[in-house]
């Protein structure tokens, strides 16, 4: 069996970020797709799905991070069926994806509410086997203590594998 899903659209709100009590991370967004098509008398038509978006681990605290309502994304991953009973007792259920790679499509300029305003990133979720590649640190070790620092902006800095750099 094969459970392939890729959409590209608009994120229709900020990521909203859990994080489970072992520390993983969890985030949940929806995104609008638009198809255009011609009906059968020649009209132009479009219509817009609203698929909710299910990040874990690392994809979701990039999501979290990069993206905002309005955000360009393409991502890819699977179809899932969520139940559970609501607090009137009845039972509800719906259908999401849940993503494994996720590519963020904005431009500069192109969406003012975006997180990151850089040119095309993407992040692919890691896979089951590492990749190998050789060490690269270089870019973690500290500066000289006789050499003077530059005045950086208060970004909080993150521990990044340089393969998960989502650009």
């Amino acid at each position: 069996m094969y459970n392939r899903v890729i959409l590209v659209g608009n994120l229709t709100r900020d990521v909203e970020i859990r994080y489970t009590p072992s520390g993983s991370a969890i985030g949940k967004v929806g995104i609008a797709t638009n198809r255009r098509f011609k009906t059968a008398n020649g009209e132009q038509r479009d219509e817009t799905m609203f698929i909710d978006l299910t990040f874990f681990g690392r994809t979701a605290e990039i999501a979290n991070q990069y993206l905002r309502k309005g955000s360009k994304v393409l991502v890819e991953g699977r179809l899932v069926l969520e139940q559970w009973t609501a607090q009137d007792g009845t039972k509800r259920s719906k259908h999401s994806v849940t993503v494994d790679n996720l590519q963020m499509l904005d431009r500069p300029g192109e969406n003012s509410g975006g997180g990151y305003g850089g040119a095309e990133r993407s992040y692919d979720a890691p896979s089951a086997a590492p990749r190998q590649s050789a060490p690269s640190e270089s870019y973690r070790q500290p500066a000289p203590a006789s050499a003077p620092q530059p005045a950086e902006p208060s970004v909080p800095e993150i521990d990044i594998d340089e393969e998960e750099i989502p650009f």
